[in-house]
């Protein structure tokens, strides 16, 4: 079965990463969602893709400026404000998987705090990042952790990583996938999660390379194939 994974909530039905974007990837069915975390100046995690508020709300600044307060007073779309990690977890558990992309540095360690307070489980969480430094941070504080090796074109070096570092998943870039990675990957034991396809013919085109799920804004266009 090809898993259906939501990027930033579904994002192209609701502004993305907001509880809006999470909420409709519940009501999508989907079998899993991602987002991505930044620590903000006052010290929580808050769930924004960019270092800066610019291209996602109605203001300017960069997050590790502005504090939690200030966030909350932002329009991220729609009239949705800037989730805290911890208002998007409590949302979430027990109803999909998540997939927590680390973005800003200084992020694993309170985001595995965080984890182990709110009793998520591993079996329903990836951890990834294209920072891999942060990721063999967070498997240092949590062995048993899936991580999930983000990659643009370094492929090989990606293998590399995941095998030394006992990774649960590839995640690259759809338009530069060979279904020769996907074969090199499975033979060594690591699902693959190719982002962001979005029409319904890229969509396709991934899952005949044998991938194990992807990751759209679009998550409703993949059908469930076994």
């Amino acid at each position: 079965m090809v898993l259906r994974i939501g990027h930033r909530g579904a994002a192209g039905h609701a502004p993305e990463n907001t509880l809006a974007s999470f909420r409709k990837a519940i009501e999508l069915g989907l079998d899993m969602t991602e987002l991505d975390v930044h620590v903000c100046a006052s010290g929580e995690l808050v769930v924004i893709h960019d270092e800066n508020v610019d291209r996602t709300t109605n203001s300017k600044g960069w997050v590790s400026k502005l504090s939690l307060t200030e966030l909350k007073r932002l329009d991220a779309g729609a009239g949705e404000t800037v989730p805290t990690l911890a208002e998007v977890l409590d949302l979430l558990k027990d109803r999909i998987m998540l997939n927590i992309e680390l973005k800003g540095l200084g992020t694993a360690e309170p985001v595995y705090k965080l984890i182990k307070e709110t009793g998520w489980q591993n079996t329903n969480l990836t951890i990834s990042s294209f920072n891999w430094e942060s990721l063999t941070e967070y498997k240092q504080l949590d062995p048993d952790a899936r991580i999930g090796v983000l990659t643009f074109r370094n492929h090989q070096e990606a293998l590399e990583y995941a095998e030394a570092n006992k990774a649960y998943s590839i995640n690259p870039y759809h338009m530069l996938l060979k279904k020769k990675l996907v074969e090199q990957a499975h033979n060594k034991g690591f699902k693959v999660f190719p982002w962001t396809p979005n029409t319904v013919k890229d969509i396709q085109n991934e899952i005949k390379k044998g991938v194990d799920g992807v990751i759209s804004d679009y998550p409703d266009r993949i059908l469930h194939q076994e």
